[in-house]
């Protein structure tokens, strides 16, 4: 027994003898009070869950020995803390960019740093920067405890990181540590923190955050940023001035009013910190006032390595980077110390700069034409589908011509007819809602369904009710010509580019089922207009050259999306970065509707608006686009090994506003066929110079024929020949689909499918038994689209072209959209 059970033992004996019972207690008595052990745990004498509780005691201690533990810790990190030699730490380093082949592309660090004085840094800045980033630095220990707490817990959970709170913290992690967000290097950055609050005095930390901090424009230091930002020293800025330079701090990424993009909420952040001036008695109400107009910045110098197209393939290559791995700011990129290996091969840039450069050449005259072939921009880029490496773009002009915005990653200009083809994809993979399978499903149609062409049609809703323009009346849609083609098929809409066909497809199958199907093939979500519009179909969207060829190479790749990607290796001072490089395809469309579409885009290509393409010489899909206004033009195109998507349009440089390119290059209006196509020709032709001509597959049938309300009867089911059909190449005709029985060849459809007579009204017998030609390949069909006068169109684009798609009034009643290109 334990000395406390023998206490107890002879209490109990006293009171009244051992209940135990004599053997017991006589054993007890004989093993003595037994050792004392140094921890009673657990705890003898106790019974059950109380055995196995520590003691009030036990508890305290402890605590003060872990207590005490953490204390040793923290003292003995402190006192082996050392600061690094801030002048080892901040020597220019390069990031250097790798084209394909791993050859050196261009180098990009931080050579733009001054170090100076604090008494030639002006007070203006100083105190913009206490009053934006740390009210209480002049009294403050230098450390924001819950600041930190709350970095680290947000670090240790895997959420968003977090940067110093504090100027003297922000200080120690510019000069004395990586840029990265790692748990050790808060710890480091704590200890060293306290350090040099303790040996340096305010005036010396400010003086180091000021000559340190990146401000954006490769400016390292308030003396490159006064350069960089306003042409003049840092000590002549004014108050309006360093308010602006102080908010680069929060991220110049962000709040560089140099991108459009960024210009409210750089003025937000300016009229914010200008207030807290005020709030720290930095400036009187009075000097507040006097800053009323926003300091826009002095145009950017770029630097001679950036020049062509390179400022555009690192913008790109730096976007994916931060995208893919956010422990790398743009900061870090600028410090240097990285190694970026992309996918743009040199010859295939070198390509897509030379066709745009020749095109341009030969069709424009500023001098000549100043009010119209002046703001001329083109945007493009190049995609291997299946795969997703961007191997080109053309981003633009070139930084050293004042060109600074990436137009290959251009978000504002829409795309008109190329739209048209996720809504054909649709239809065949979701099926249309006014028709049901035997499964009761949305039925899934082909290309050789009919729908009404004519212009100025009024458009139903699934339920057969009128769609309502926002004037009340009926909405009618309005092709680019005034023509009555009838009823035509899909594949010959898409060929002719037809709007009203695929604004009622677009009714029949649901907008949001297109917008979720466009997403699938690769486009972003935010770049979608809203998909209730009417005119949604006729690509009121604004996306960017990239995902346009993203989404086209999903088509190519028989249905499988690959996410673009420009970047295939990150080393971070010689230490690779996981997570770069090509990424797992997803089935975004079954293989027989992605080829079935490819089959009616070569029909475009072939016979349609892209015809211009047949100088490739080898098999090409593709689709152009025109918008309301004439204000884009488009040509979206593949072959089976690479797709490359075309954008032209005409922007104020200094509003930043959209202009029509009637007049440009001489002609009337510009086409998507046109000048984008040419540009699509004479690149594709230099960059698939060494590779062999490659057919696209055999489109396996998919969906059978369901005509829109209203269509003519006929005697058999249209059959749907072959986009390859031409007149040196045998016809093809396209099975149908199970269990649908095989389909005689059928005979064309006066006033439909063939050009003789064009009744006013809808046939209401079946056609005439001795035309036997078949549609597309032996009737003659509707005259062909000139470059100028092309019939059908693209976009609509409603009020003007504009967001939204609205449409406009109309002479004859009700609403149309507007007119639009190819």
């Amino acid at each position: 027994m334990t000395r406390a059970e023998m206490r107890k033992a002879a209490q109990k004996k006293g009171k009244g003898g051992d209940k135990r019972g004599p053997a017991a207690a006589s054993a007890a008595a004989a093993a003595g009070p037994g050792k004392k052990r140094f921890i009673d745990y657990p705890r003898f004498g106790k019974t059950g869950v109380r055995r196995w509780l520590p003691s009030w005691k036990q508890w305290l201690s402890g605590f003060l020995l872990v207590f005490g533990c953490f204390v040793g810790l923290v003292f003995y990190l402190y006192q082996t803390t050392q600061v690094p030699e801030l002048n080892a730490l901040v020597n220019n380093q390069n990031t250097i960019y790798y084209w394909a082949d791993n050859t050196e592309m261009t180098r990009k660090g931080q050579t733009n740093r001054q170090i100076v004085e604090l008494n030639d840094i002006s007070p203006n800045l100083q105190n913009a920067v206490i009053a934006a980033e740390n009210k209480s630095f002049r009294t403050d220990s230098g450390i924001d405890p819950k600041g930190m707490l709350r970095a680290v817990y947000n670090m240790a959970k895997g959420g968003e990181t977090q940067g110093a709170s504090t100027i003297t913290q922000q200080y120690v992690k510019n000069a004395y540590l990586s840029q990265e967000q790692t748990l050790t290097r808060k710890v480091r950055e704590f200890f060293i923190t306290l350090k040099i609050n303790q040996d340096k005095d305010k005036n010396e930390i400010l003086k180091g955050y000021l000559n340190t901090s990146w401000f954006g424009r490769g400016a390292n230091g308030a003396q490159a940023a006064a350069e960089a930002y306003y042409g003049v020293n840092a000590k002549d800025l004014n108050v309006c001035q360093s308010a602006m330079l102080a908010g680069l701090l929060k991220g110049a990424t962000y709040y560089d009013p140099t991108n459009p993009n960024n210009k409210e909420r750089a003025q937000g952040r300016w009229n914010w910190i200008l207030d807290q001036m005020v709030d720290t008695k930095a400036i009187t109400p009075d000097e507040r006032a006097k800053c009323n107009v926003f300091p826009d910045p002095i145009p950017q110098k770029p630097s001679s390595n950036m020049n062509g197209e390179i400022s555009y393939l690192v913008d790109t290559a730096n976007k994916y980077v931060m995208a893919t791995d956010k422990t790398i700011t743009q900061q870090m990129i600028d410090r240097g110390g990285l190694k970026i290996y992309t996918t743009f091969e040199k010859d295939k840039v070198d390509a897509l700069k030379t066709a745009v450069d020749q095109v341009k050449a030969e069709n424009l005259n500023p001098q000549k034409r100043p009010d119209n072939d002046t703001n001329i921009q083109f945007g493009s880029a190049s995609i291997r589908p299946g795969d997703g490496a961007i191997v080109a773009l053309y981003g633009g002009d070139g930084v050293e011509n004042g060109h600074f915005d990436n137009n290959a990653d251009a978000t504002g200009v829409q795309v008109g007819s190329t739209f048209k083809p996720f809504v054909l994809a649709t239809a065949m993979q979701t099926g249309v809602l006014t028709a049901k399978d035997d499964k009761g499903k949305p039925k899934r149609i082909n290309a050789d369904s009919r729908y009404l062409a004519d212009d100025m049609s009024e458009i139903r809703k699934p339920d057969g009710s009128l769609v309502i323009g926002d004037d009340g009346k009926p909405y009618r849609q309005k092709n680019e010509d005034a023509g009555k083609r009838g009823y035509v098929s899909l594949r010959q809409a898409m060929q002719f580019s037809y709007n009203v066909p695929f604004v009622q497809l677009n009714q029949d199958v649901g907008g949001q089922n297109v917008a979720d199907i466009a997403v699938q093939m690769g486009i972003k979500k935010e770049s979608l207009a809203d998909p209730k519009t009417a005119t949604f179909p006729l690509g009121t969207s604004t996306i960017s050259p990239i995902r346009m060829a993203t989404a086209y190479g999903t088509l190519a790749a028989s249905g499988k999306e690959s996410e673009p990607y420009s970047v295939t290796k990150v080393e971070v001072s010689g230490v690779e970065r996981p997570g770069f490089g090509k990424k797992d395809p997803k089935v975004a469309l079954e293989p027989a509707v992605a080829d079935n579409v490819t089959d009616v885009l070569v029909n475009v290509a072939v016979n349609g608006t892209g015809k211009k393409t047949k100088d490739l010489g080898r098999p090409v899909a593709g689709k152009t686009g025109t918008t309301d206004q004439n204000k884009s033009a488009w040509w979206v195109g593949y072959t089976p090994q690479l797709v490359t998507s075309v954008a032209m349009w005409r922007e104020d440089p200094a509003k930043h506003e959209r202009q029509s390119l009637n007049g440009t290059g001489g002609k009337e209006s510009i086409h998507g066929g046109d000048i984008p196509t040419d540009v699509f020709t004479r690149y594709m032709r230099a960059a698939l110079a060494n590779e062999k001509k490659m057919d696209f597959p055999t489109p396996q049938p998919v969906g059978t024929e369901v005509d829109s309300s209203g269509a003519p009867s006929t005697n058999s089911p249209t059959m749907t020949p072959s986009a390859t059909d031409t007149p040196s190449a045998p016809a093809q005709t396209q099975a149908p689909a199970p269990p649908v029985q095989p389909q005689p060849t059928q005979t064309c459809v006066p006033g439909v499918d063939c050009p003789g007579d064009q009744p006013s009204t809808k046939p209401t017998k079946d056609p005439h038994p001795s035309n036997t030609c078949l549609p597309v390949v032996g009737c003659p069909t509707p005259p062909a689209p000139t470059d100028s006068t092309t019939p059908g169109g693209g976009n609509g684009g409603g009020h003007n072209g504009g967001g939204g798609g609205k449409p406009t009034p109309s002479n004859t009643g009700g609403l149309q959209g507007g007119p639009a290109g190819q």
